[in-house]
């Protein structure tokens, strides 16, 4: 129930569009109540009665002439804004919903996307929101609509013939039967098909990202089998709740079969012994059908709204996802910073159940500084450099910038002061504009070819097909590593950040993309207080202050020379890599 009630907050901006097309299904479902009195009259009061054949055929053409009126003149509108109200409605909850499921998602930790699949989120925002339309189109509107049949239908019944209309619903006991029994299991089942679908396209949106690695290792035998097994298990899942479905379906149209037969039996005795005329018989029987269809589509309706509620419990588990990092009641936007940054007594772990990463941690950086953090392999650099922006929050200790502490203030003012430059930094679908925009969208086309010249990377825009306007792919799929790590830089500049992260910027290049990229990081780092992360150490020999990392503790920190001369842990790396 907790989540049918977060579910109707989406609901609640549109009730009085679902108020209007109940009203308007009111009116399309009432019309072709009147077809069995219709008949009743064509047979009774015209075709079996004593007039003249003249008589019969005006008649019969007036009928003729208010039928066409009633159901082509009148019905076609109501028809055509029932179903446009419908789909309407839903489709401005689905928007609301997927909206604020997407700023949910953004305020998600970085945590959050590293203990989940991709695909996952994907399915759920998609696939599972989109079937909790039922919710609203079913549960809300064809339901009630349905029950609205039902009732002006038994009362019409009832009305013709008492007797005859027990005999119609004495099956009714046994539907309630069956929906009981069948229903249980079916939202189980209807759960466990959306989790393996949402598991095969986790999978898929993994290996299609991966597949340079799939093809330089041959794997496309080995990956094909492996989809195999996901779509598998995805395949067995979606059968057994068709197996459910149509064991239900089977049973409820038996049982409907069974009342037009008692009909058939009893109504035949009631015309042959004359306590019912012949048009009667066939109104009754044609409201029979006005009966049992809306018995039909409930039954049907029980099913959608099961799965759809098994679909509405996987988005409202993503919904309820706690959000990690948020900011505390009252904080304030950080102001223009100056750019020190001190690390009081700071420890930090991933888990509260595992080991510190960091282990009381103390380093001040003055304004404008370059500092570079080096060390083997885990032993907690990049892990340092993402506490400054939130990306994680410390267990002990205190982060400042000017003084002011980093968990006081608002995220998205310490971010937009914070300007990253990573090894393999991402590039969206779309333009190098596009992309490079992102560092200030309300930055004028002047600051961005200015920002690009100063990433030496405006050569290198204009010599492509449409210079600035060239589609770039997934991921920067059409640039080389030092082609995309310019744009990144270029966003950087366009950001104009006041504190600057480079998290082992050019490991990954080749010797003249180092160096064209170094020449960019060195106007960049200008007037700029510069955090560093690298394992080429021969790039920050310039650095104000070196922190040697090891197991998460600072174990030496100085400049290059006064480390060389210590000849520690730090000597012993710069000289192994000139080895």
């Amino acid at each position: 129930m907790k989540d049918f009630r977060m579910y109707f907050r989406f609901v609640k901006p549109y009730r009085g569009l679902v108020a209007l097309t109940l009203i308007i299904g009111m009116l399309k479902f009432a019309i072709p109540l009147a077809v069995p009195l219709l008949l009743q009259y064509a047979v009774d009061d015209i075709l079996l009665a004593e007039l003249s054949q003249d008589d019969k055929i005006s008649r019969l053409l007036e009928l003729i002439g208010i039928s066409f009126v009633l159901f082509v003149v009148i019905r076609y509108p109501i028809e055509y804004f029932r179903q446009y109200f419908a789909q309407l409605t839903t489709s401005r909850i689905l928007f609301d919903l997927r909206n604020q499921l997407y700023g949910h998602l953004q305020r998600m930790s970085l945590r959050f996307y590293q203990e989940r699949k991709s695909g996952e989120i994907i399915s759920r925002m998609i696939n599972d929101a989109e079937r909790t339309k039922s919710i609203v189109e079913t549960g809300m509107m064809n339901v009630w609509l349905d029950l609205f049949t039902l009732t002006i239908a038994l009362g019409i019944m009832f009305s013709m013939n008492v007797t005859l209309t027990l005999c119609a619903i004495v099956i009714l006991p046994f539907y309630g039967i069956a929906v009981t029994k069948l229903f249980k299991r079916l939202r189980s089942y209807a759960k466990s098909r959306s989790a393996a679908l949402a598991d095969m396209q986790g999978y898929l949106n993994e290996h299609v990202v991966g597949i340079p690695v799939v093809k330089s290792f041959t794997l496309e035998q080995h990956e094909q089998k492996q989809f195999g097994i996901k779509n598998g298990k995805f395949l067995d899942r979606a059968i057994a709740l068709t197996k459910w479905n149509a064991l239900t379906n089977a049973i409820i149209n038996t049982l409907t079969e069974i009342a037009p037969l008692l009909i058939l039996l009893y109504g035949g005795y009631l015309v042959i012994t004359e306590g019912l005329t012949i048009g009667g018989f066939v109104a009754f029987y044609g409201y029979l059908d006005r009966l049992y269809m809306p018995l039909r589509r409930l039954v049907n309706a029980s099913t959608e709204l099961t799965q759809a509620s098994a679909s509405l419990e996987r988005v409202m588990e993503l919904m309820n996802e706690p959000e990690e990092i948020e900011d505390e009641a009252g904080a304030k936007p950080l102001q223009k910073i100056a750019g020190k940054i001190e690390f009081q007594n700071v420890s930090f772990r991933y888990r509260d159940e595992s080991d510190d990463v960091l282990k009381n941690i103390n380093l001040t950086i003055e304004r404008g500084q370059t500092v570079a953090f080096v060390g083997m392999s885990g032993g907690g650099k990049s892990s340092l450099i993402s506490l400054l922006p939130r990306f994680y929050d410390i267990q002990q200790g205190i982060i400042t910038i000017d003084g002011q502490d980093i968990s006081k203030v608002t995220q998205i003012s310490l971010r937009s002061q914070i300007g990253m430059v990573l090894q393999d930094n991402i590039l969206f679908s779309g333009s190098v504009r596009e992309n490079i925009m992102l560092g200030n969208p309300q930055g004028s086309e002047l600051l961005m070819f200015e920002a690009a010249k100063r990433a030496n990377a405006h050569d290198f825009i204009m010599s492509l097909p449409d210079g600035y306007n060239t589609e770039i792919g997934e991921r920067g799929v059409k640039l080389s590593g030092g082609q995309k790590q310019r744009i990144a830089i270029a966003r950087v500049f366009l950001k104009d950040p006041a504190i600057l992260v480079l998290d082992e910027a050019t490991s990954a290049l080749d010797l003249e993309s180092e160096h064209l990229i170094q020449e960019s990081l060195q106007a960049l780092t200008n007037n700029r207080t510069t955090l560093v992360v690298a394992h080429r150490l021969s790039t920050i020999t310039h650095a104000d202050q070196i922190i040697v990392i090891e197991h998460g503790n600072i174990v030496e920190r100085g400049t290059h020379d006064n480390l060389m001369k210590l000849d520690g842990s730090y000597a012993r790396l710069y000289n192994v890599q000139n080895l």
